[in-house]
């Protein structure tokens, strides 16, 4: 390049030389002929300042394509750095869950060891019980015999023999009352192993939900059977309660096998219907169903108290209702989640629910499920709407922004009765106001349908 810009600006002067020397002959013989030459020196003038002006134009593009080259150059190095720190951060992950799923082994095979010994103890303490119970039996003898020979016949040898064996029996009971502690230090350790062991499994669950494509509870555990979810047909229709049947339990107790809308009478409230589904060996009373979004869920505070929508589609059974059912006795919760790739989920709590006078309070304590818990337990939650917002956090009226009565705590944690999103319709906004399932330590699952149940806790088998 700098060999063409000095040829460029060479050229010009050697013409011009050229030029004045033929200037000077023009004196001398000025022909016809001479006039072509000064002719084609203006033509190469011209030429020369033509190159002239490109060999600026060149220069010019060169620079500009420099500059682009080095932005180029330097996005590669700033995706080059993130991709290096993605790669450290799946490292760590992987090396976090292998130390978890050792540590969860180790746990475990300290957890049958501890049960052999106290096992062992076990067996041991109803050996020493046996033993004092013939001890006791052998004072109990010798006693008498001294009573019979202290009437005939006071004895100091019986005396001291008694004495000795009281002793020996108070030895023994000191003994027992020794591994009986024992025995409670080792029950108090093994749940404390257990504890552990059940948080380890969180977490291992929490890491592999992580690693799962985005949405998508692909890779988790399957139900141990399908569920279906109502939907209105041809044989959907409401089957009538021969009885005041106190929940969907009773009913099929009673013989009733078909899931389908049954009216019932809990103790103490007035008859209404619900929706009973017939599986796992019994029947659950559903309390909420969503399965297309044809029911817009941002509903008043009085909709959620009385319920709104049809039970034989998508429906809120009403927190009036619900309570008049819990009220009779203890009860499980069991959610069960869909997304929208098919794969289907659920989780089982033990809770409790509170009455109009407490804004019907939710306490949920985990029992079981194929999905990471995602709301919070031993934990009072307080049901709001919209238009009766009982916790405010931050100033923020969380069913005004993210749109559904629910227990909020916080203002981004799961709710089941948020607005029906579709993947097409996504965008951070959206998702946060969707039907989702949030971990506390995880990204947003959008969900296309979602049911949730309730039945007495004297149900045997329920996973």
């Amino acid at each position: 390049m700098k060999i063409i810009l000095v040829f460029l600006f060479v050229a010009p002067l050697a013409l011009s030389a050229r030029a004045e020397k033929d200037y000077s002959s023009f004196d001398s013989a000025a022909s016809p002929e001479t006039k072509s030459r000064f002719a084609m020196l203006d033509d190469v003038r011209i030429l020369a300042n033509g190159l002239l002006q490109l060999g600026h134009g060149l220069k010019d593009f060169v620079h500009k394509t420099k500059g682009q080259m080095n932005d180029i150059f330097q996005k590669l190095y700033i995706f080059d750095r993130s991709f290096y720190e993605l790669s450290l951060q799946t490292s760590e992950i992987k090396e976090e869950e292998e130390q978890l799923r050792q540590t969860t082994a180790r746990l475990q095979i300290n957890n049958e060891e501890i049960k052999n010994l106290s096992q062992e103890m076990n067996s041991k303490i109803e050996d020493l019980i046996q033993n004092k119970i013939q001890l006791q039996e052998k004072v109990w003898g010798l006693e008498d015999k001294v009573t019979k020979l202290a009437i005939i016949q006071p004895s100091t040898q019986g005396t001291e023999d008694i004495s000795s064996l009281k002793a020996f029996v108070e030895e023994q009971d000191n003994h027992i009352k020794q591994l009986l502690k024992i025995v409670e230090d080792q029950h108090v350790q093994l749940d404390r192993q257990h504890n552990q062991i059940l948080e380890l499994e969180d977490k291992l669950n929490h890491i592999e939900l992580q690693e799962l494509a985005e949405d998508s509870f692909m890779g988790e555990p399957a139900e141990p059977e399908p569920t279906s979810f109502p939907v209105r047909n041809a044989t959907a229709v409401t089957h009538p309660s021969d009885g005041a049947a106190p929940d969907c339990t009773a009913l099929y107790n009673s013989g009733r096998r078909t899931s389908g809308v049954y009216t019932i009478k809990p103790n103490g409230s007035e008859a209404f219907e619900v929706y009973c589904e017939m599986k796992l060996g019994s029947s659950w009373t559903v309390i909420q169903n969503r399965v297309n979004g044809s029911l817009d869920f941002n509903q008043t505070w009085d909709a959620y108290v009385n319920g709104f929508g049809d039970l034989h589609e998508e429906f809120w059974l009403g927190l009036n209702k619900t309570y008049s059912i819990t009220k009779q006795g203890n009860y499980i919760l069991r959610i069960e989640l869909q997304d929208w790739k098919d794969n289907k989920r659920y989780i089982q709590y033990a809770f409790t629910l509170g009455g109009p006078d407490t804004d019907y309070t939710l306490q949920l304590s985990r029992i079981s499920g194929s999905i990471p818990n995602a709301l919070p337990e031993q934990t009072e939650l307080r049901f709001s709407t919209a238009d009766r917002d009982t916790d405010i956090i931050n100033d923020l009226n969380c069913p005004e922004n993210y749109l559904g009565g629910w227990w909020h705590i916080d203002c981004e944690e799961t709710n089941l009765n948020g607005k029906y999103v579709t993947p097409r319709s996504r965008g951070r906004l959206d998702q946060r106001k969707g039907l989702y399932w949030k971990p506390k330590k995880g990204r947003y699952y959008l969900l296309r349908s979602t049911k949730i149940m309730i039945h007495p806790t004297d149900l045997k088998s329920f996973d």
